[in-house]
């Protein structure tokens, strides 16, 4: 993994005692590479991220993780509001859904998943605390979008994945949603059943985007559970 410091002048110092315990995984959502960092480093803009992903495998620091990032926004896991304080963020250059949602390079997956394992290792991240912004943000946000290899990143100590193939299904999927971390009632803003639902497939169903609380989704679901990282 090669490291490279790009510093963005869009951060602030983390409140006094504040406990990091999520990483949440973007892609850039643009044209490219250099208008994502540009915008990134953009005072104006007030966005930011820790690190971005280039599409060959470089790593830019944007800023220090001792720092909060502005990149979650609105949003909301495990009962808590507003992760910009409490989280690291990752921004893979990819031009998402706006741009055909393209294949994440070989070289860019590999150096997520060193810099992942980083992060979660310094910070004792639990696997239930390494999320995508669509998870945190279902009304607002889809990425890193179906096409990422979550399934990869549980496999190298990043994540969960649900491997546990005979669990029943859940048979209160709208409460287990919210077990594992997803938002409902106590959202920031109004979230639909449908936006969790998709967010939830999308991470981990990503074969079948129903946005619906079908049979196939609730198995999915209760393997998730079986896991017993919830």
């Amino acid at each position: 993994m090669r490291l490279q410091e790009h510093p963005s002048p869009n951060r602030v110092p983390r409140p006094p005692g504040t406990a990091v315990d999520t990483l949440v995984l973007h892609y850039t959502g643009m044209a490219n590479a250099e208008v994502a960092v540009a915008r990134l480093c953009d005072p104006q803009a007030q966005v930011s991220a820790h690190y971005v992903v280039l599409e060959d495998g470089t790593v830019l620091r944007l800023v220090d993780e001792a720092e909060t990032a502005w990149h979650a926004g609105v949003s909301a896991w495990r009962g808590q509001a507003g992760l910009n304080h409490r989280s690291i963020g990752i921004e893979i250059v990819n031009g998402g859904h706006a741009f055909g949602l393209p294949a994440f390079a070989e070289a860019q997956i590999e150096a997520v998943i060193a810099l992942s394992r980083g992060i979660v290792q310094r910070w004792s991240l639990p696997p239930a605390g390494v999320v995508g912004h669509g998870d945190v943000a279902p009304m607002r946000r889809a990425d890193p979008g179906e096409r990422f290899p979550w399934e990869r990143l549980a496999a190298a100590g990043v994540g969960v994945w649900p491997a546990i193939a005979d669990a029943p299904p859940s048979r209160a999927p709208l409460r287990d949603l919210g077990r594992i971390g997803y938002a409902l009632d106590d959202a920031p803003q109004p979230t639909s059943v449908t936006a969790v639902v998709l967010a939830f497939q999308r991470r981990f169903l990503p074969t079948h985007l129903t946005a619906r609380l079908d049979r196939a989704t609730a198995m999915r679901i209760g393997q998730l559970i079986g896991t017993g990282a919830f």
